[in-house]
């Protein structure tokens, strides 16, 4: 049975519930669950004054329903099990998460999976900056784990991002990859400018009609068709992601860059 969370607050002082996870709650009774500490604002309280709780977690599932934009850290640090979020949702969504999957049905905010070592994110909707991101300060970004967002995304998607696949059905803003280590980012839609700046490895790919002027320090290799594509877009239309046909058999222009960093890294246009 699952652990039913329905939010049931009316403040605009954003709520944290970093540590609610279903792997942190499974062998928790329902009394117990209620009175976990969250913070709102710099106040510190429990679950159960801004949510009714009810199910059973022992299934590992958690799903959250109401009005939750406002709500932030919802699956941080998260290593196995799921969270269904009905609506929208916070910042830093699944952040440094290990494992497991999170599916929202609406929109989220920045700092999606920031930093994420492991598991899989789906937003059916709308996604703010930094997806996948590191946060300031640190070193790396997104280490493994998939992150797909059916809407649009916003600037800095997969910066310094080590490993993982994210994947954007929409628009995204500026500097998608910058300081990329490596790792795959697909973005369908249009976007910004100064992608891929700085990156040292990784691919970037660019599928839209309408594609972004590349830094000089980008040069174009050759035209083809890649074979690890073809995977990798029908592995994306198997989790439920809409790929067209004629994308499985579309030819892409490289270009290897960032030649300021070694020029290991590599953009693809689809022609």
């Amino acid at each position: 049975m699952t652990l039913e969370l329905t939010y049931q607050g009316n403040t605009t002082i954003p709520l944290e519930i970093e540590g609610i996870n279903p792997d942190t709650v499974e062998q928790l009774t329902i009394a117990e669950i209620e009175k976990l500490p969250i913070f709102h604002g710099k106040d510190k309280c429990v679950l159960a004054d801004y949510f009714k709780v009810s199910g059973d977690a022992a299934d590992q599932h958690i799903n959250l329903s109401g009005q939750l934009a406002g709500v932030h850290w919802i699956g941080t640090k998260m290593e196995r099990g799921t969270i269904t979020i009905e609506g929208d949702c916070g910042r830093h969504l699944g952040s440094e998460m290990r494992g497991g999957t999170i599916t929202v049905q609406g929109n989220a905010s920045d700092w999606i999976g920031a930093e994420m070592r492991g598991g899989h994110i789906r937003v059916h909707g709308n996604a703010g900056h930094q997806v996948g991101a590191a946060y300031r300060g640190s070193e790396r970004g997104m280490n493994r784990g998939t992150i797909i967002i059916d809407g649009n995304a916003g600037n800095e998607i997969g910066l310094t991002m080590r490993r993982g696949l994210i994947v954007i059905g929409g628009n995204a803003g500026d500097l998608v990859g910058f300081r990329m280590l490596a790792g795959t980012i697909l973005l369908c839609g249009e976007s910004g400018i100064r992608h891929g700046a700085g990156m040292r490895r990784g691919s970037i790919i660019f599928m839209g009609d309408q594609h972004p002027q590349l830094l000089p320090s980008f040069r174009h290799a050759v035209n083809y068709q890649p074979e690890f594509m073809k995977v990798l877009l029908r592995k994306l239309r198997h989790s439920g992601f809409e790929v067209p046909d004629d994308l499985l058999d579309a030819s892409y222009d490289l270009f290897h860059g960032d030649m300021i960093e070694g020029g290991r890294g590599e953009i693809l246009l689809r022609r």
